[in-house]
């Protein structure tokens, strides 16, 4: 193909017209003429996090700063140490209740154990209202074992309901809707926008009887309808235009959700296909693995949240230090897949922010303090362990800031976290 280097080549519309989005490499007919600006390259953040806590033992190293001794976990990750930074003496400042923590990984929001409780938006959701008109999908809310658990939380505290089948997951990214279920999308994006229009009339009608702190909660409720009409439209845009073609066969159905590696990686697998088609740029994964018996990992035979319970018995604990290790496992072939996707003089891993972690310091305790959390890639200086005080935990929020400032995302602050990280500085 002759191209002249005078009128730049744009990477999608070649991908388009071709037929296919086999991850071709960024080549110098698509970069702009000279003297041009280089289009700016995407930033993403995958959020994850296992609900049964990770047993700090087989986690924290012992030593602090970039000579850190690794542990047992850590090791299955060497390959990706000098991507990434293991944190310790961190938690969620008022977020507590156990179990029910786990509503409020990324958002932050304190009281979980409070019947009267109501959550917040979750910090991917914040990240889509800004980025996410700039893709397919604004984001994607995934869920990997047998209970019903999202990262994902709307601005009014509503959970958005995890995408479960890998199947569905393959379908709504690369397979095309048929004319009908177009129409029909385009249809119920009329509606919302109806249903948009009558609750501003309401809202504005209110306006007029009520005092100053009133009107200035309207203001911001007209901001969010302002942000939602943005978003609607943005959506029917995408409805006309090609899904990304990727040579990955369609995946089985999940048969047996107690397979925990299969399913692990056959979730992330797509997760990186579509950051690499660039079809979404931010993904949320809860691990929810309490119910579930992985049997196929060599040496596990009992249900995972009674392991948890292990009173610290040597064969209970045991057993879940292979599970524990498993996801390890799978975590480092997702990092291994995405640094090998190779974008415009960097790679895939340099531009994903990916957090994993859990809400519970202690499972067997049901503590909410000292969270095992790390962070890979996503243009962060790394190679470290940055320890914080294990008795006066420092605020994981702090990095939640960290992470919408290095999308691009100005924010001052989210939820209790009022600054960025510390010791966690951008390349």
């Amino acid at each position: 193909m002759n191209v002249s280097l005078r009128t730049p080549l744009d990477r999608r519309a070649f991908l388009r017209a071709s037929g296919t989005l086999l991850a071709l490499p960024f080549l110098e007919a698509m970069l702009p003429r000279l003297g041009a600006a280089t289009p700016a390259q995407p930033r993403r953040f995958v959020g994850m996090m296992t609900n049964m806590g990770i047993m700090p033992e087989f986690f924290f190293p012992m030593t602090a700063g970039r000579d850190y001794e690794s542990t047992p976990y850590l090791d299955i990750l060497k390959d990706h140490r000098a991507d990434m930074t293991v944190f310790s003496g961190v938690s969620l400042p008022g977020v507590d209740g156990g179990h029910a923590s786990e509503k409020s990984f990324l958002t932050g929001a304190p009281g979980a154990s409070r019947g009267t409780f109501r959550n917040s938006i979750s910090l991917d959701q914040v990240m889509a209202e800004k980025v996410g008109g700039d893709t397919r999908l604004a984001s994607l809310s995934l869920m990997i074992g047998s209970e019903n658990l999202s990262l994902s939380w709307t601005r009014s505290g509503s959970m958005i309901p995890p995408v479960i089948s890998p199947v569905k997951l393959y379908q709504q990214l690369f397979v095309e809707d048929t004319p009908q279920a177009k129409a029909t999308a385009v249809q119920r994006l009329k509606d919302d926008r109806s249903l948009l229009d009558s609750l501003r009339e309401k809202a504005r009608r209110l306006e007029r009887g009520v005092g100053a702190a009133d009107r200035e909660r309207l203001d911001q409720y007209f901001t969010s309808v302002r942000e939602l009409e943005h978003r609607l439209a943005t959506a029917e845009g995408w409805i006309g235009k090609p899904k990304a073609k990727v040579d990955a066969p369609k995946p089985d159905e999940i048969s047996d959700r107690n397979d925990l590696p299969k399913n692990n990686r056959v979730m992330f697998d797509l997760v990186r296909l579509a950051l690499e088609t660039d079809s979404t740029r931010i993904v949320t994964i809860a691990a929810s693995v309490g119910s579930i018996t992985p049997r196929t990992i060599p040496g596990v035979k009992s249900n995972t949240h009674e392991l948890t319970h292990h009173g610290h018995r040597e064969e209970k604990v045991g057993e879940l230090r292979l599970i524990e290790a498993a996801q390890f496992h799978d975590l480092a072939g997702f990092l291994t897949g995405l640094r090998g996707v190779s974008e415009q003089g960097s790679t895939l891993l340099d531009r994903t922010a990916v957090l994993y972690g859990t809400n519970m310091g202690s499972a067997n305790a049901h503590s909410n303090d000292n969270l095992p959390a790390l962070l890979a890639g996503g243009g962060f200086k790394h190679g470290q362990h940055l320890a914080f005080d294990a008795k006066k935990n420092y605020p994981l929020t702090n990095l939640h800031v960290s992470l919408l400032q290095r999308l691009g995302i100005g924010a001052g602050g989210f939820a209790s976290g009022t600054t960025t990280m510390r010791g966690l500085d951008m390349v």
